[in-house]
C-alpha cells in the first residue's frame, strides 16, 4: 500500500485567481496546492517563457564561431552522441543541421557495450578517419583524458552536455553545459538536445525560427524522453514541439507513429513517453543506436524498413524484461521474507543488461520499496541498476557500499553499479546496513493529490479544463485526485476481466472509474462497499455527447487510517530482519485463537491482504497481527500468500492443523 497524502489550496489565493484570471475554480484550486498563488507566476506558466538568449550559456559564442569556421574551412566534424532516446536525438539534429549548412560532416553514437561517453578507442578511431573536429552531445563533460589524446592526436573538441561538471573541465575549443557554475542563462534543466537545439540557433545568429520550425518535434521528444521537469523552457519546447509533431515531415517519426499505431494529431508528451520514446530506446537495447539515428535523418522509404525494425527490437526488449520481472516476482512469492529487508536486492545470470532499470522500476512500483536489480556476467562480473522513492538516495548508498564497488554512479532516485559476482552477498548486507543507518524508518511510496475531489467537480467541463496544464511530466504532473467514501454501485469486467469498471455514486454525482490493468476476479471490494481512491480525471467524447470519468491509479477500503498500517507494518519488517521490538509491540501481532478463526474463515473464499484487513478491522486484528496470521497459515499449510498481488489462497490440509505449532508464532510468542 502507498502512503496519501492530499494538498491543500489556498483559500484566498484561489479567490484572487479567479476574480482577475478566466481560470477555472478546480483549475485555480489545483495551481494554488502546487505553489502558484500570485498572477506573475500564473502568468509565466500558462502563457510560457520564451526561450532565453544562447549566448548567455557560457562558451556558446565560442562553440559557434568554431563551427562555423570548421564548417566554412571545409574540415570533416564529427558529431559524437550518446545511445539513448536524447542522444540519438541530439546527434540527429546537430548533424542535420550542420549538413544544411553544408558542412563536411559525419556522427558517431558508441554501442552500448562500448560504454557512455568517449573513450580511448573511438577518438583513436575518429583520427584515422580524418576528423579534424569533434563536437560532443549529450556528452563528455567529464571527459578529462579523452580530451587531452584529442589534443595530442591534433583534433579540435567542442563539448555539449546538460550533466553535472566536476571541479575541472575538459581541455577544449568550447565547453557549453547550463550547469557550469560560470553559466548565466537562466534557465538550467534542458536535456542535452535542449542544449543541440540553443547552438544551432548561435549558429544562425541567435535566431530560433529556422530550427525550432524543423527540429523542435524532434527536441520535444528528447525532453520528455529524458525526463528532465517540464517548466520553464522545457514546457515551451514541449508544448510548441508537440504542436508541430502533429504535422512533422519527419520520414521517420511519420513511420515510427505509424508503427506505433497512433495518429499524430492526438500525441501528447505521455504518448511520447510509452509509444516513441521506448521504440528509440530499444534500439541501443537489443540492436545498434545507429538503427534509431538513421530513421531519424532518413530521407527516403527506408526510414519506414528502420521504423520496423525498431518496433521488432521494442518487442524483444518487451519480451526479455517480462521474462526478468517474472521471475524475480516467481522468487519473491516463493520466498515473501525477501520483502522484509529494507531494500529489495535481487541478481541473475545472464539477465539483458538493457531492461534492468526498467525492471527495478516495476519493482519500486508494486512494492513500494528501493530495488537494485543485478545481472551477472559470464566472466564473474555483474552489473546493477537501482530505483528508488524519496528518502532513500541511492548514490549515498552506493558510496556508502564503495569499497565493495568496482565502480558506480547515479543520483537521489536511480543508479548503477558494477561489481564482482563473488562480493553479491556482503554487497547486499552493505546496502541493508546503509539503509538501517540512514532511515530510522524506510519511507514509503507515496501518491499525492492535489485535492480532494467533491462531487460536483465531476464535469465535462472541468475535465476539459485540465487539458491546460499539459504539457505533463516530472515536476507538472497530470492532476491527480482523492475521492473518499464513493459507493460501489457495480464492479464490471472488460476485455475478458484483465481491467475492471467501477461504477460510483460520490457525493451526489454518479460517474465511472477505469482500473487498468486490475483484474476484476481479484478485486476486493463488492458493490454496495464504500472506496477511497486517487485518481486522474479524463473526458469522454462518444456520439457528440461528452462525459467526465476517472482513471483509478489506487484505490483501498473506506475509512483505512494508513498511519496505523504503516506503523504496524514496519514492526512485522523489523521482526522478521530480527531487529530489536519492544515485547509491548510485538504481543500486538500475537493472535488469539478467535482472531485465527475470524481470519481463516474470511479467506475461505480467496482474498487480497488489503482486503481481508478491510474484512477484519473490527475484530482488533492489526496489520501487523494480519502479517502474522498469515504466516501463520503459510507455515501449516493453510494457505498461501503471493505478495506480488497481495492474493491469499486458502488450502485444505491433508490431516488436522495445530496452528499453535507455527514457526512464526513460536517465535513471536518466545520474544514477548
Amino acid at each position: 500500500m502507498k502512503k496519501w497524502t492530499v494538498s491543500r489550496a489556498d483559500d484566498d489565493a484561489v479567490k484572487k485567481i479567479t476574480s482577475s484570471t478566466d481560470l477555472p475554480r478546480l483549475l485555480a484550486e489545483i495551481m494554488s496546492a502546487r505553489g502558484y498563488n500570485d498572477a506573475e507566476r500564473l502568468a509565466e506558466f500558462f502563457n510560457g517563457a520564451e526561450l532565453s538568449d544562447p549566448f548567455l550559456i557560457a562558451d556558446m559564442r565560442r562553440a559557434a564561431d568554431a563551427l562555423e569556421q570548421s564548417v566554412d574551412s571545409g574540415e570533416l566534424i564529427c558529431v559524437f552522441g550518446d545511445y539513448d532516446c536524447d542522444g540519438v536525438i541530439s546527434t540527429a539534429v546537430l548533424y542535420g543541421y550542420l549538413m544544411s549548412m553544408g558542412a563536411d560532416v559525419v556522427c558517431r553514437i558508441p554501442e552500448r557495450e562500448e560504454g557512455y561517453g568517449l573513450s580511448e578507442k573511438a577518438v583513436r578511431e575518429m583520427a584515422e578517419q580524418g576528423v579534424s573536429l569533434i563536437v560532443t552531445v549529450d556528452n563528455g563533460i567529464t571527459a578529462l583524458k579523452e580530451a587531452e589524446l584529442i589534443n595530442d592526436l591534433g583534433m579540435k573538441l567542442i563539448i555539449t552536455d546538460h550533466h553535472q561538471p566536476a571541479d575541472e573541465l575538459p581541455k577544449a575549443l568550447a565547453v557549453v553545459d547550463p550547469h557550469r557554475s560560470d553559466c548565466h542563462s537562466p534557465f538550467k534543466q534542458l536535456c542535452g538536445a535542449g542544449v543541440v537545439l540553443k547552438l544551432c540557433a548561435a549558429l544562425d545568429g541567435g535566431d530560433y525560427g529556422t530550427v525550432c520550425e524543423q527540429y523542435l518535434d524532434l527536441v520535444a521528444i528528447a525532453t520528455v524522453a529524458d525526463v528532465v521537469p517540464l517548466i520553464g523552457e522545457n514546457r515551451v519546447i514541449v508544448s510548441e514541439g508537440m504542436r508541430l509533431l502533429k504535422n512533422t515531415e519527419n520520414l521517420g517519426l511519420l513511420a515510427l507513429m505509424e508503427q506505433c499505431g497512433v495518429d499524430p494529431a492526438s500525441m501528447n508528451a505521455s504518448s511520447v513517453s510509452y509509444t516513441i520514446a521506448p521504440r528509440i530506446n530499444a534500439s541501443s537495447r537489443f540492436g545498434s543506436p545507429t538503427t534509431a539515428l538513421n530513421m531519424l535523418i532518413s530521407e527516403d522509404e527506408s526510414a519506414g524498413e528502420y521504423a520496423a525494425e525498431l518496433s521488432r527490437l521494442n518487442a524483444l526488449r518487451k519480451e526479455a524484461e517480462s521474462a526478468i520481472f517474472e521471475k524475480i516476482v516467481a522468487e519473491v512469492d516463493s520466498d515473501p521474507a525477501l520483502l522484509c529487508g529494507r531494500v529489495l536486492t535481487v541478481y541473475g545470470k545472464g539477465w539483458h543488461r538493457g531492461v534492468i532499470g526498467i525492471v527495478a522500476s516495476r519493482l519500486v512500483e508494486i512494492y513500494g520499496k528501493p530495488a537494485i536489480v543485478i545481472s551477472v556476467g559470464e566472466d564473474g562480473t555483474a552489473c546493477g541498476s537501482a530505483r528508488s522513492i524519496l528518502g532513500f538516495n541511492v548514490f549515498r548508498c552506493f558510496d556508502f557500499c564503495r569499497d565493495i564497488l568496482i565502480k558506480y554512479g547515479g543520483h537521489e532516485l536511480a543508479g548503477g553499479l558494477t561489481v564482482s559476482a563473488e562480493k553479491l552477498p556482503q554487497l547486499k548486507e552493505a546496502v541493508e546496513k546503509y539503509a538501517e543507518s540512514a532511515c530510522r524508518e524506510m519511507p514509503c511510496a507515496e501518491i499525492r493529490a492535489d485535492k480532494l475531489l467533491r462531487g460536483a467537480d465531476i464535469t465535462p467541463e472541468n475535465a476539459a479544463s485540465l487539458g491546460m496544464i499539459e504539457p505533463c511530466g516530472q515536476q507538472n504532473p497530470e492532476p491527480v485526485f482523492a475521492l473518499s467514501g464513493a459507493e460501489i454501485l457495480s464492479v464490471l469486467p472488460l476485455k475478458n476481466g484483465e481491467h475492471t469498471k467501477l461504477e460510483l455514486s460520490y457525493d451526489g454525482a454518479r460517474v465511472s472509474a477505469l482500473l487498468f490493468r486490475q483484474k476484476t476476479a481479484d478485486f476486493p471490494l463488492s458493490a454496495g462497499e464504500k472506496i477511497d481512491l486517487m485518481a486522474n480525471m479524463t473526458l469522454n467524447e462518444y456520439k457528440g455527447s461528452r462525459s467526465a470519468a476517472l482513471r483509478v491509479i489506487d484505490y483501498r477500503p473506506h475509512g483505512l487510517k494508513q498511519e496505523p498500517f504503516f506503523a504496524a507494518c514496519s514492526v512485522y519488517e523489523k521482526f522478521r530482519r530480527g531487529e530489536k521490538v519492544p515485547p509491548e509491540l510485538l504481543k500486538k501481532g500475537d493472535p488469539t485463537r478467535e482472531q485465527l478463526v475470524s481470519a481463516y474463515k474470511a479467506i475461505s473464499g480467496g482474498c487480497t491482504f488489503e482486503g481481508l484487513f478491510a474484512k477484519l478491522r473490527q475484530s482488533g486484528i492489526n496489520a501487523f497481527m494480519l502479517r502474522i496470521i498469515i504466516d501463520a497459515f503459510c507455515d501449516t499449510g493453510l494457505a498461501e500468500y503471493f505478495p506480488s498481488t497481495g492474493k491469499i489462497v486458502p488450502k485444505q490440509p491433508a490431516s488436522r492443523v495445530d496452528i499453535s505449532r507455527s514457526d512464526t508464532l513460536k517465535a513471536l510468542r518466545a520474544l514477548i
